[in-house]
This record gives C-alpha cells, structure tokens and sequence, in this order.
C-alpha cells in the first residue's frame, strides 16, 4: 500500500501533535509489511524529523510555505492532491484535522484530534476568525474523508454526537506512549531544582496548554493546603489563560513556587517526569491525554480529572478527581503527597498500564483504517 502523510503543519514545536506523527511513523515503518510511505512536508519541518532512523525508508516531498505562511492552506487543499496522485497513492492521510477536501484517485483519512474547539471555543482561541476557519474546516475535512480516525473511544463517541459524523466511517487508533530507557538522557534532580529555581520540597508536575478548560487555576489554588510546601510545575505552551494564572499565584503568595515554562526540553522534561512527587491534569476535556500516560510511563503518581477521554486512558491507575471541585483536586493531590504507599501502589500501576498502550498498535490500528479507506477492510 501506497500511503501519503500530509505534515505541512509540522513545526520546529509540534507539540502533543508532533509526537503523534513521530511515534505514528515510527509504528508504521516497523510493521512486518510496512506500507510505502510519503511524507509532504514544509521548508519548516523540524531537521530531527529526518534523522529519524525510519528517515531513509521513506519518500520526502518538501512544500514552499510551512504552517505560519498564509498560503499554507492553499497548497494543502490545491498542490497535495496533484502531488498524490502523480505518486499513484492509495491513500493520504492527514493526522491534524485539516485535509484536502478532494483527491481524485486516492482516498483520505483524516484525524480528528478532539472538539475541543466546538465544546469550549472561547476559551480554546481568543480569535474569532480561527474558531471560525478551525471548525469549518476540520468539519469539512472529517466529513468528506472516507475514514476518521479517533484518538480515543471517548472522542469516537462525541464525533457523532456533536459533528454528525457517520459512526460507521470513524476508526479508533488509541495513542501509545515510548517507555523510557533507562539510559536515555534525563536532567538530575539537582541541576533540574536550580535550573528552574525549585525549593527542597515534593515538585507537582502538569503538562498542558495555559488554557482556562485545562483547570490549572486548581492546582495553584491547592498549593497551600498541601504538606511539604511543594513547587508546582506548569509546564506547556503560554496560552490566554497565563496572565491569570500568574496574576492568581501573586494574589496567593505563591509566586516562588509556580514556575511558567513555556517550552521544556526533552532531557528536562524526562527529569522533571523521574522526579516529580506527582503529576496532575485537571483539564476539563481531552480528545487523549498524552501527558498522563508519559507521567505513568515513568512510574509517577497521576491525579487527574474523571472527564472525557481521561478515565479512558487512567484506568485504575490513577486518583480520578471532579475538576471544578476544588476541595476534590486538593484531596487528591494531598493523598498522592502525603500517602507513601497509595503513591508507591499507583506508580506500579501506572507502568503497567503505560505499557498496554504501544506505538505499535496505534500503527495496526491506522493501517487497519488505510485499508477501510481503499475498500480492502
């Protein structure tokens, strides 16, 4: 099988998104029948994307205008369909919502991500103009596609519900986490606790967009109930949401021991999840939750909120919480802190649930969605 990915939104800080499409590949070019890969990117695609080392087993098509140029949406809709066809692919497939709408002679699966843009619009973009494009657009991607694929069976259900996707064309390729390498490299402790000037006491990870629908107000307003006057780490691209978040760890008193940290390295960030007492997510709605199952690859306690896709992939291996009760957020975190065994029991558990969701089966699963596409499923 002949299989195109449409990566022109690739950037140099893809995010969540990124390691989607990097493990994704990954997963695909390890199968035992690998399908022949082509990938469109843009000038702007992050050089580690080609060392890769399933880099040289795949065709690289390399666009004009990357992800920030305005004619970015032109080329994905006018020049990747040509560009497919010359290549005589069975399928393109477009893993960030946004796809050509039409490819005569070669099937289209797209990746609806979430709806997190339809169910809390305001407080997922401030500008009017991209809600409106945003939405319009993945609407009409998804339902000229001939498969969507799902990140979760929580989302798979809302598609349906709130888009009025046909049930039938939507598959659901649940993501995986790596397990971490004991000897891959991870910041030390002490360097990470001077580095982003963290106290003596536990550290409280969260890895998310400064969003106001990721709750992260309640785990500031829980820090002065918790013992051992833990730093808390807020982790993720700045968003609407950071001035009052920061303007809140002011008013509180709690300014030293929130750290903002728009872009955390690979190497930190493997410290920071090795080193954390606990990570937390209290987000309101999440079409998967990467960074819970990145947490509990590394064996940290996770409390996180029982909402949408969250439970889903938490399992039992996780304190569940309501996210807009904030004595609930402050319990949970104040158990994981103070309970030793509870925190040990989970962090088991959270490994073992980690290592349930591999690449590999995301990749099965997408192939598997290929093969619907082109009528041989």
């Amino acid at each position: 099988m002949r299989v195109g990915l449409n990566l022109v939104f690739f950037g140099e800080r893809a995010g969540g998104t990124g390691t989607y499409v990097r493990e994704l590949l990954r997963g695909l070019a390890g199968l035992d029948a690998p399908p022949e890969l082509t990938l469109f990117v843009s000038k702007a695609a992050p050089a580690s994307l080609r060392a890769e080392d399933w880099a040289s087993s795949v065709e690289w098509v390399t666009l004009p205008f990357g992800p920030e140029d305005r004619l970015n949406l032109p080329e994905v809709m006018a020049a990747l369909p040509p560009l497919a066809r010359r290549r005589r692919l069975d399928v393109l497939h477009s893993p960030a919502n946004v796809g050509p709408l039409a490819t005569p002679g070669v099937a289209r699966v797209v990746t609806l991500l979430d709806l997190i843009w339809m169910h809390r619009p305001e407080e997922w973009h401030p500008s009017r103009w991209t809600r409106f494009t945003t939405r319009t657009l993945s609407l009409w991607s998804a339902r000229r596609a001939d498969r969507v694929l799902a990140i979760s069976h929580a989302a798979a259900a809302d598609f349906p519900r709130s888009a009025g996707l046909d049930a039938a064309r939507i598959d659901v390729a649940p993501l995986g986490v790596r397990m971490p390498d004991a000897h891959a490299p991870a910041t030390p402790e002490a360097e990470l606790r001077e580095r982003f000037g963290l106290g003596p006491g536990p550290i409280v990870l969260s890895v998310a967009q400064k969003r106001a629908y990721k709750k992260l107000d309640t785990l500031i307003r829980a820090l002065p109930d918790l013992p051992g006057e833990p730093s808390l780490v807020l982790g993720g691209p700045s968003g609407d949401d950071e001035a009052r978040l920061r303007a809140l760890a002011d008013e509180l008193g709690l300014t030293a021991r929130v750290r903002f940290e728009d872009w955390i390295e690979a190497a930190d960030l493997a410290g920071l999840y090795r080193h954390a007492a606990c990570f937390a997510l209290p987000s309101l709605i999440e079409g998967f939750g990467l960074p819970v199952l990145e947490a509990m690859s590394y064996g940290t306690p996770v409390a996180c909120s029982d909402r949408w896709s969250l439970p889903e992939v938490a399992g039992d291996a996780a304190l569940l919480f309501d996210p807009e009760d904030q004595a609930a957020v402050t319990g949970a975190l104040k158990r994981l802190l103070a309970d030793g065994d509870l925190a040990g029991r989970l962090g088991r558990a959270g490994i073992e649930r980690a290592r349930e969701y591999t690449w590999e089966r995301t990749a099965r699963a997408t192939l598997a969605s290929y093969e619907r596409a082109v009528g041989r499923g």
